[in-house]
C-alpha cells in the first residue's frame, strides 16, 4: 500500500512544487579528491560518506542554500552491482545509512521537516539488469532491501528509486523498499523515476504507459522521469503520465542534451 497521506512530504506535494537537488556525482567530480580520500577505491562515491563526510555535507548545504526543498543522499551506487566491483558489497547497509545520516543532519540545520526540508534516499539502478540475466531477481531485491533499511535507519523522508532502466530491476527496488519499511517499522513515501532514452522507451524497450501500468499497483506514491534527456524530450511522456497516473508526478530532467567538447560533456 502507498504511504500514509499524513506524510509531510506528500502533504507538501499536494500544495506546491517540490524542488530537489541535482546530481551529487557531478558535484563530487568538481572537488579535488585524492585516492586516499576514496580509501583506495577510486570512483566509489559512497565511500566518501565515511572518509570525507565534510565534502558530502558541504554539497548538501550548497543545494539548500540555493533554495532546494529536498536533498538526495549520496547513495546512488550503494547497491549490489556497484559495491561488488570494489569488493565491498557487505557494506551496503553501512554506507546507505551513513549517507542518509549526513543528509539528515544538514537538512535539520536548515529547519528540518518543520521548514519543509526533506531527505530523499537515493536508490540507483546499478549495472546488472535482471531482464538480461545479469543477476537473479531475488538476489538483487534482497540487496536493495539492505540499501533501503540503511536509508530508513538514517532518517530519510522518502525512498527515491531513480534512473530505472529495466522494469524488472525497478520492481525489485520497489518491493525491497516495502520489505525494508516493514522490517524497520517506518513507512515513508516511495518515489519512482524511470529513465526514457531518446528512442522514447526505457533502455530495454518499455514505454511509459507500460511502466505506469506495471509500477502503480506496486504501491508507489509518486511516479516520474529523470536523467537521459532534457525537458523538451520528456514533455510528451510527462503529458501521458499526467493523463493516466492516479498519483502525484515528479520530473528531474537533465539540463538538455549534452554536447561533447574538449573538456568532456557540456550542457549548453
Amino acid at each position: 500500500m502507498p504511504a500514509s497521506d499524513a506524510s509531510p512530504l506528500l502533504d507538501t506535494l499536494t500544495r506546491r512544487v517540490l524542488v530537489a537537488d541535482g546530481a551529487m556525482g557531478t558535484m563530487l567530480q568538481a572537488v579535488p579528491l585524492s585516492l586516499d580520500d576514496f580509501a583506495g577505491l577510486e570512483g566509489c562515491n559512497e565511500i566518501l560518506n565515511v572518509t570525507r563526510a565534510d565534502v558530502v555535507r558541504d554539497i548538501h548545504r550548497a543545494y539548500l542554500r540555493a533554495g532546494a526543498d529536498a536533498v538526495q543522499t549520496n547513495t546512488f551506487g550503494a547497491n549490489l552491482a556497484n559495491l561488488a566491483e570494489y569488493q565491498i558489497a557487505d557494506r551496503i547497509v553501512e554506507l546507505a545509512e551513513r549517507g542518509a545520516v549526513l543528509a539528515r543532519e544538514v537538512a535539520d540545520e536548515f529547519g528540518g521537516v518543520a521548514a519543509e526540508k526533506f531527505v530523499l534516499g537515493s536508490v540507483g539502478p546499478g549495472t546488472r539488469l535482471p531482464t538480461l540475466g545479469h543477476v537473479p531477481f531475488a538476489q538483487l531485491r534482497d540487496a536493495y532491501v539492505e540499501c533501503c533499511r540503511g536509508l530508513l535507519a538514517g532518517g530519510v523522508d522518502a525512498i527515491l528509486v531513480e534512473t530505472s532502466q529495466d522494469l524488472l530491476q525497478t520492481k525489485a527496488s520497489v518491493i525491497a523498499a516495502h520489505r525494508a519499511m516493514a522490517a524497520e517499522g517506518r513507512t515513508v513515501p516511495i518515489i519512482c523515476h524511470v529513465t526514457l532514452e531518446t528512442t522514447g522507451t526505457m533502455l530495454l524497450g518499455t514505454e511509459i504507459g507500460a511502466a505506469l501500468t506495471a509500477l502503480e499497483p506496486l504501491g508507489i506514491d509518486v511516479i516520474g522521469l529523470n536523467c537521459a534527456t532534457g525537458p523538451a524530450e520528456m514533455s510528451e511522456h510527462l503529458r501521458a503520465l499526467s493523463k493516466h497516473a492516479r498519483i502525484p508526478l515528479s520530473v528531474m530532467p537533465n539540463a538538455g542534451l549534452p554536447q561533447l567538447g574538449s573538456d568532456g560533456a557540456v550542457y549548453p
